[in-house]
């Protein structure tokens, strides 16, 4: 039992709709997050690889998957965070995001790590 601990991270999003690069009459709604990887576990781990899920309010879905993240793979000691912004765009005005994010310990024990999934909204308004 004392190795669950040994290798964990923790996710966490924040998400704010993009108004100004959006066009609603066109089907285009985008967003932007910000997402902060803290390595709460004992190991040193590097972050290789990502895979989203994104999908939109009419149940359309599409699979993202890359190395690293914005061009970074971050080594994270014990408490150390990496944060990144980066964005997504869906042809309706709300959806989710999830996913998982894959690492590689200093120790060679490769491991996922959850991605908890975030909604995507455009704010309502009231004329």
């Amino acid at each position: 039992m004392a190795t669950e601990n040994k290798y964990d991270i923790r996710v966490a999003s924040q998400c704010r709709y993009l108004g100004d690069q959006s066009n609603p009459q066109a089907g285009l709604y985008a967003f932007a997050y910000t997402i902060t990887i803290t390595n709460t576990g004992a190991v040193p781990s590097q972050l290789i690889s990502r895979h989203w899920v994104i999908e939109d309010s009419n149940g359309r879905m599409q699979k993202v998957d890359g190395l690293g993240v914005v061009g970074h793979q971050p080594l994270l000691r014990p408490g150390q965070s990496f944060e990144y912004s980066s964005g997504s765009q869906l042809e309706t005005p709300s959806g989710r995001m999830h996913g998982t994010y894959f690492f590689v310990a200093e120790d060679g024990t490769r491991f996922e790590a959850p991605i908890p999934a975030f909604d995507l909204s455009m704010p309502r308004t009231l004329h």
